[in-house]
Parts: C-alpha cells; structure tokens; sequence
C-alpha cells in the first residue's frame, strides 16, 4: 500500500474507426510531452479500444492534486483538447478517483489475489 495517488479514466468516442486512429496518432506527440514535461505524471495513455472501433480510452495516475490541477494549467494541457478537437468528439465521459490504497495484483508467489487490501474490499 502507497500514499494517494488521482486515477483519470474517460472515454473519447468519434464518428469513425478513422477518426478516432486519426486522433491517437495527433495525440502521440502531446501525450510523449506529458510524461515526459509534468511532474508528478506516471501514466498518461489516450489508446484505441479493441472492442469499440470508434472509441478511445484514456488512463492517467498523477502523483497528487496538486500535480494533476498543474496539468490542467499546463500548455500541453490546452494542445491535447486543441488537437482532439480538429478530429471531433462525438462524446466523452470521464472521472477521476482518488486512490487512498493500492497494493500488487499477485501475491509473492505469483498468484492473483483472493483478498484485496488486508480483507477491506
């Protein structure tokens, strides 16, 4: 178990399989400047979703508040929505979750786990 961390997952849809491809590769850039310019940013994926050929799923794991509210300061936050706007959303959700525990998915031995968080969840 860690320290809080803040979970961003949403969802992009677009009026094409093309569209939304067209939006991952104009994303690629700006996502690379993100991980690799913010602090506090350990994950920040925008990727086709195998199943829904018009969508995009998104995840982000940003330290902490204060790290993921600069993000939304932060010029590459204002070109990630210029970009995406060029292609055109069709619709989005989205939500952020504070993470309060988290612990590996398997065990020591390799096994997936039965029991999550010393029995809490």
């Amino acid at each position: 178990m860690g320290k809080q961390k803040i979970v961003v997952s949403a969802t992009l849809d677009f009026a094409s399989e093309a569209d939304r491809d067209r939006a991952v590769e104009l994303t690629t850039p700006v996502q690379a400047a993100t991980r690799n310019e913010e602090s506090g940013c350990h994950a920040y994926c925008f990727a086709p979703d195998p199943v829904v050929k018009h969508r995009i799923q998104v995840y982000e794991l940003w330290e902490d508040g204060a790290s993921l509210a600069a993000h939304f300061r932060h010029p590459n936050y204002e070109k990630m929505k210029e970009v995406l706007m060029q292609v055109g959303i069709t619709a989005t959700e989205n939500q952020m979750y504070l993470i309060e525990m988290h612990e590996p998915v398997y065990d020591a031995e390799g096994q997936a786990r039965e029991t999550f968080f010393g029995g809490r969840a």
